[in-house]
């Protein structure tokens, strides 16, 4: 068994842990990456690039079903789930392939393998090809190890006719019923995708309504838009258990108080994701978690333990792609000496719903929950020409300020292409601009994004397009 040595060992190659090892071989650090399943982790492999290509493309399929307001008429379409899944499988394969070109050839050395730690700073890799075990000793190393779908009592996944997220993008034909539990962001997108397919979509929330972390006016939208197309949304709803009652799975739930039961042909359990930190050794780190499993983490992403970092899901909220990568890049430079810090404003956080949802910042009521006196400025895409244009007409955006002096705290945006919009409000909110900022560079037209401008004009009373609300 050898002894290698490195100056940092990076532990998970997901969307925290590669740009972490692509910084580091940049700055001329001597690093090991090592993944014991594919380079990618979730987001590449099983999360957000294989949901957002069946999203796209359901949404397609969609569209030209309802193109005939627009004089286009596409006869009968046909939807093959096995070519669309090839398809899918060859983009995942294209970006999984160059996350290890990228890691080599910025001077980082990338290894499959697991690893185990026997010590805080020394780790034994095991190879599945039966290559006998390394030990590394690093004098710094980064946990990456992201997080795992949240199973629940009663409901087993068996990835047949109970899901998880990685079996529902998996299916080889769009079921007739589909039931979710759980009205989160998982959920929800992946419940409209086989919705717009045809699939009968019943959705039992926990809470009082769906999508509890975003803007309320948001999710009402996504929750009619369910109950347009066909669906149920049923609030304050718990499952029980199921059971097969002939060909059909009956889920019973408790929906305010009362027993019901659902019929369906496939479950998807979608309330939420824990952090990994068992199986790899952890609890010989000696490094602290929080009591729902995250590490504890400072504004470098230094655990208790000098010389050990962790970032992406596994070092806390809010779990998402774009977040992990920042981290890995912030601990890179740390690593390497420099004086950085994970002082990000805002964390942009996107629902591929049907409307989209795309928010940066705090939401009014948030705003309120720390202390401000807000002014929010809401322009629907209702009357914006280019929505009108592309028959996506169903959302607004909103643009929060501090009324004192009208910085923008936050800015929320439904409806179409949300995902691409928020980024100018993230840059906004990141340079500590105010609502006249917004409002005073020029947008294209016609485009979406006059909407952000037209927001940011009404939040200060000089709205253009739409009646400025009366002050008081």
């Amino acid at each position: 068994m050898a002894t290698i040595k490195k100056k940092a060992l990076i532990i998970g190659a997901g969307t925290g842990g590669y740009p972490c090892a692509i910084r580091l071989g940049q700055l001329g650090v001597d690093t090991m990456l090592v993944e014991k399943a594919k380079p990618g982790g979730v987001c590449l492999n099983w999360g957000c690039i294989p949901s957002k290509a069946l999203i796209s493309a359901t949404k397609l399929y969609h569209k030209a079903q309802h193109a005939e307001s627009m004089g286009l008429s596409f006869g009968s379409a046909k939807v093959d789930m096995g070519k669309m899944q090839v398809w899918k499988a060859g983009i995942v394969k294209k970006l999984t392939s160059g996350v290890q070109g990228l890691v080599k050839g910025n001077g980082a050395q990338y290894v499959t393998a697991t690893a185990r730690f026997l010590a805080p700073k020394r780790v034994q890799l095991d190879y599945a090809d039966g290559k006998p075990s390394d030990i590394v000793e690093a004098e710094h190393v980064v946990i990456a190890t992201g997080s795992l779908p949240i199973e629940i009592p009663g409901f087993k996944i068996d990835q047949k006719r109970i899901l998880d997220s990685t079996g529902a993008l998996e299916l080889d034909h769009a079921p007739r019923r589909m039931l979710c539990i759980g009205g989160g962001i998982i959920g929800l997108e992946l419940g409209q995708t086989f919705q717009r397919l045809g699939t009968e979509l019943i959705v039992l929330e926990g809470l009082g309504r769906i999508l509890g972390n975003v803007d309320a006016d948001c999710a009402k939208l996504v929750h009619k838009q369910i109950e347009k197309d066909g669906g149920k949304v049923l609030t304050n709803a718990r499952a029980i258990g199921w059971q097969e009652r002939g060909a059909d799975l009956i889920v019973r739930a408790e929906v305010d108080g009362r027993l019901q039961e659902f019929a369906t042909d496939v479950v998807l359990v979608a309330v939420g994701r824990r952090p990994v930190t068992h199986g790899f050794g952890f609890e010989k780190t000696g490094v602290k978690k929080s009591d729902r499993g995250f590490i504890i983490v400072d504004n470098r992403l230094q655990t208790n333990v000098p010389g050990i970092y962790a970032v992406g899901d596994v070092a806390g909220q809010p779990m998402l792609a774009h977040k992990a990568s920042h981290e890995g890049e912030v601990v890179a430079e740390v690593i390497a000496g420099k004086k950085a810090v994970n002082d990000a404003r805002q964390i942009p956080n996107v629902v591929f719903t049907e409307p989209e949802i795309a928010e940066s910042g705090l939401t009014a009521a948030q705003a309120k929950e720390e202390g401000f006196e807000v002014q929010v400025g809401k322009f629907p895409f209702s009357v914006s020409g280019r929505a009108m244009a592309i028959a996506e007409t169903t959302g607004f955006v909103k643009v929060v300020t501090d009324a004192k002096d009208a910085r923008v705290l936050g800015v929320q945006i439904c409806g179409p292409e949300a995902s691409d919009l928020i980024s100018e409000a993230g840059l906004a909110i990141e340079m500590g601009a105010f609502a006249e900022d917004l409002s005073l560079t020029v947008h294209p037209h016609p485009t979406l994004s006059e909407a952000v401008m037209e927001a940011a004009k009404q939040a200060i009373g000089e709205a253009i397009h739409i009646q400025n609300p009366k002050r008081r």
